[in-house]
């Protein structure tokens, strides 16, 4: 069966890309491997999907490549993409920080999408597996399900994250058989693991509102106690910065300056166990103490020892040994390398009519959105072009 594009992956920036490339009109397959369409939207954002950011800027995204998602990004913006949501009368609200959440389900952002494909002629095979693929005159896909050809073809299929759902290196493998480079990947937006542990385990659950910084970059937002590590909004922003093995370093208490606190209070007969449990959790002051910090009377600590504990509030300095792995990451940093891509169609330098979009691309966005507004945003700037 010939069509003018086949997109292998059914994913957020497949579909997009589908629904663009089927309103020009293009005969248009979408390939999946899955048994339907935008498993990762569905259990995104808790099943609410948080489907974009309203705040979105090119510096929200990490690449080789810094200035490559601009073009698309300014050609599809979140505005473009909540008129649709509203168009398909939607309810959502905004969370936080820009974050846009739909108010009932996620299913909802993927029946709109299929809704939309089903407007503009969009095929699908689903529960579909690509066994190879050539390109002798036009593209050919050998399936699970027979042979198709296409004059383009889109790879959609999305990074390592989330194997479980069938997540794979597809993608990567095409880029090289095209013969196409690609940076390191490596999972991000994901929780961190505890250099030797620590005995941080105790403190499992425990939640603390800080300030999270690796390098030049901070994030101000919930750190999590894990078995294992750390997790929370603020450590899965810092995965996309952090490198082993480099601590990372966590101010407790990012509005005081806790030396001047301890100084302050430095005439009171109270322990300090007693005073840092007014400051931070109860179960973390104790490990501190336990670990770090002598159990006597303020009144009793000499400078040097209120500058150690100050420091180990404003600015407590962890080392991490790896991150909890694909199983548990958001997204995988890293990808087909935007050296090979154009910015403005997605399509490969190389190989006219081959094109990459999505998470397979090497560029990453924060914690909040900005994923999905790069998977629609590359999807429609490869949608107008194929």
């Amino acid at each position: 069966m010939k069509f003018d594009v086949i997109i292998i992956g059914g994913g957020a920036a497949g579909l997009f890309c589908a629904i663009e490339a089927g309103k020009r009109g293009r005969k248009t397959l979408v390939i999946e491997h899955n048994a339907q369409v935008g498993r990762k939207i569905i259990i995104s954002g808790g099943g609410r999907c948080n489907f974009t950011n309203a705040d979105t800027s090119p510096e929200n995204f990490i690449s080789a490549n810094p200035h490559f998602c601009k073009s698309a990004l300014a050609r599809y913006t979140p505005r473009d993409f909540i008129e649709l949501v509203k168009k398909h009368k939607i309810d959502f609200y905004e969370k936080k920080l820009g974050q846009l959440f739909c108010r009932e389900s996620s299913r909802q952002i993927v029946e709109m999408l299929l809704k939309e494909c089903e407007k503009a002629g969009v095929e699908f095979q689903l529960d579909c597996s690509v066994k190879n693929v050539e390109r002798p005159e036009f593209f050919e896909i050998e399936t699970t399900r027979g042979k198709f050809m296409s004059e383009s073809l889109v790879i959609a299929t999305g990074g390592l994250s989330f194997p479980k759902i069938g997540a794979s290196d597809f993608g990567y493998r095409i880029g090289k058989q095209f013969s196409l480079r690609f940076t390191q990947v490596r999972p991000s937006l994901v929780a961190l693991v505890l250099a030797g542990g620590n005995g941080y385990s105790k403190l499992a659950g425990v939640s603390v509102d800080s300030t999270v910084s690796a390098g030049k970059h901070s994030f101000r937002e919930n750190i999590l106690f894990t078995h294992r590590g750390l997790s929370g909004p603020a450590i899965l922003q810092i995965s996309n910065y952090w490198q082993k093995p480099v601590p990372v370093s966590i101010n407790l208490l990012p509005e005081t300056d806790a030396s001047q606190l301890l100084h302050e209070n430095r005439h009171r007969s109270q322990t300090v166990e007693n005073f840092l449990a007014g400051l931070v959790p109860q179960r973390l002051a104790e490990l501190f103490v336990a670990q770090n910090i002598p159990n006597k009377p303020l009144d009793q600590l000499s400078d040097r020892e209120i500058k150690h504990i100050a420091g180990l509030l404003n600015g407590w300095n962890v080392e991490f040994s790896d991150t909890e792995g694909y199983d548990r990451a958001e997204v995988t940093l890293g990808g087909i390398s935007t050296d090979e891509l154009s910015s403005q169609t997605m399509e490969t330098k190389k190989v006219k009519g081959l094109y990459f979009i999505g998470e397979v691309v090497d560029v990453t966005g924060w914690l909040g959105g900005y994923n999905f507004q790069w998977a629609w945003a590359s999807g429609f700037a490869a949608g107008q072009s194929v």
